[in-house]
């Protein structure tokens, strides 16, 4: 068997240059996920009650790129949903990330701009320099909030402490002087009106592209003559962990249905002290789904599991590295992806890649 390029991975990056490759230059694509569907972790679905829900918990997309939001237009319209999260701190419930409405509700008082910037400067950690990711938040905002808002949550996320961080994990939550109390702030955001995986469904609607599912790359590698390879998947995997497994977080989940209309005060609720789980999603609120019934997941972190992201730390960037200088030298073979760049990418970013490695493959054409 003879294709033009095999592509490991129906996630983001793989289904949108499946897409490319296909209607852009008409080349044969054969495009496997060890996975039973398409998606990625950002599969979604019907459920037995008809409500649309996520597998691998909430995605919520948002970019600032017009570029990336007319391409996925494109096979999709959007719900205008607009994300908001709430922390649950037992006795209230505040905004993320930090702004006027959090303080507020936490000190019960009402603050200016001016006030609140007064507020943080008399209680952060004055540093020489931002080592790791509690240092981001207690620079900002001093160590209370960062004992009550990132330390517990940021162990149960990624199993690891603030400290034990790179910067980026904490610097990804901006702090606001505003009243703005939307998570992204994105010109562009909302989830698709049918679905993610419809979405995907449109983009490989092409005859130059075979789907394989549950399919291994090992077991198609010897069989199919392909002279372009793109590999989504964990790097480390590709070479045979020859220098050394990298580190993924990976999470679990456990679905309700409960015969209410509405559960909680917000789509996604964070938990970020004594609770096992980190957060909970109603997935109801984010697909903007009318029904009498509404199914909530509970998200747990894990070691174990299919890996969902990379753990950002020095060493595990220093292990990464040496498989990238292989990943480098090899021709006709490329690397996109979270985790086959061992990076902690949004979605609106991990397409923007895709599309521009389409872009570098199409100007060598």
């Amino acid at each position: 068997m003879k294709r033009d390029y095999l592509i490991v991975g129906a996630g983001f990056a793989g289904c949108v240059l499946a897409e490319r490759l296909a209607n852009g230059l008409d080349q044969r694509v054969l495009l496997i996920d060890r996975r039973n569907h398409i998606g990625g972790n950002a599969y979604d679905f019907r459920d037995e009650r008809g409500l649309l829900v996520q597998q691998y918990g909430p995605h919520i997309f948002h970019t600032s790129s017009r570029a990336v939001w007319d391409y996925l237009s494109q096979f999709t319209a959007w719900n205008g949903y607009v994300h908001r999260v709430l922390a649950n701190l037992g006795d209230k419930e505040v905004y993320l990330p930090i702004n006027l409405d959090t303080m507020e509700r936490l000190c019960g008082r009402t603050f200016t701009p001016e006030e609140l910037r007064d507020y943080f400067e008399q209680r952060k950690v004055r540093l020489a320099r931002i080592e790791n990711a509690r240092d981001v938040v207690v620079s900002q905002v001093g160590t209370e909030l960062y004992e009550l808002l990132f330390k517990n949550y940021t162990k149960k996320q990624w199993g690891l402490y603030p400290e034990q961080l790179d910067p980026q994990v904490t610097g990804r939550l901006p702090v606001r002087l505003d009243h703005d109390t939307r998570y992204f702030t994105d010109p562009w955001q909302g989830i698709p009106t049918e679905g993610y995986t419809r979405m995907f469904e449109r983009m490989l609607d092409s005859p130059n592209i075979e789907i394989r599912l549950e399919t291994e790359y090992r077991a198609v590698a010897g069989t199919v003559d392909f002279p372009g390879l793109i590999f989504t998947g964990a790097i480390d995997e590709f070479f045979d962990c020859r220098y050394g497994r990298l580190p993924y977080r990976s999470l679990s989940f456990r679905f309700e249905t409960l015969a209410v209309e509405r559960f909680q005060n917000a789509g996604v609720v964070n938990y970020p002290n004594h609770q096992e789980y980190t957060r909970i999603t109603e997935f109801k609120q984010l697909y903007l789904q009318r029904h009498p019934q509404t199914t909530i997941c509970y998200e747990y972190g894990s070691d174990e599991g299919p890996p969902c992201y990379p753990v950002p730390t020095p060493a595990n960037h220093a292990l990464y590295a040496r498989y990238k200088a292989e990943a480098d030298g090899l021709d006709d073979t490329h690397f996109v992806g979270r985790l086959a760049q061992y990076q902690y990418l949004n979605m609106d970013q991990v397409v923007e890649r895709a599309l521009n490695l389409f872009q570098k493959i199409r100007d060598r054409a």
